[in-house]
């Protein structure tokens, strides 16, 4: 089943909306107005909305989105998200996401590349990867598989994204774990991305 845009999936969400809350996403929007939250921090309405009417996480997330929209919110473009993320404290990370967004894209030319405010997801066919800047040091590539493969690099993992598994976390700066093991740095890291990344699951 193909993957949808964040857009495709904020629309069915908005469709069946009165049938799944008892309001349409106009009246959610309006209630929401009403309520003295700041219309675009989406992040506060998920959490009003999830509180206090008990909405399930993707209504939670069409609904802020219409709000954000309604109180004059562009949503930006895939690259504007990578920028976003890759800014400030993060900035050091941009290199290693460049690299393991090139060897992601490598696999084929119908790799696409989604816009998310905390990670990039890498689609074909549906998503089957995801890169996030997990902190001011360590990006975090998620892969889903449907039989991972055995690899002392991956570990089971819920995220980013879809993701199954998790890779050796890609970082910068000195090569050491929170276990005092050592780690490796980023040349190394790109090296080893080479041993796991081109085979999870794409179909």
């Amino acid at each position: 089943m193909p993957s949808k845009s964040p857009e495709d999936m904020m629309t069915a969400v908005a469709k069946s909306m009165r049938e799944r809350t008892g309001r349409t996403l106009e009246e959610w929007v309006a209630l929401v107005m009403a309520s003295g939250i700041d219309p675009l921090d989406q992040n506060a309405v998920r959490k009003w909305l999830k509180t206090e009417h008990g909405l399930p996480q993707n209504t939670q997330w069409a609904i802020a989105d219409a709000v954000a929209r309604a109180a004059g919110w562009r949503r930006p473009s895939v690259e504007e998200y990578i920028d976003q993320q890759y800014s400030g404290p993060k900035a050091a990370l941009r290199p290693i996401f460049d690299r393991v967004r090139g060897i992601l894209e490598s696999l084929g030319e119908e790799v696409r590349i989604e816009g998310r405010s905390t990670y990039t997801p890498f689609v074909r066919g549906r998503q089957f990867a995801a890169v996030a800047p997990a902190t001011r040091t360590r990006v975090d590539v998620g892969l889903r598989f449907t039989d991972p493969p055995e690899s002392e690099l991956l570990v089971p993992s819920k995220g980013p994204g879809q993701a199954t598994h998790k890779r050796w976390r890609l970082c910068s700066g000195p090569p050491t774990s929170r276990t005092g093991k050592s780690r490796p740095n980023r040349t190394t890291a790109m090296r080893l991305s080479r041993r796991v990344l081109p085979s999870p699951l794409t179909g």
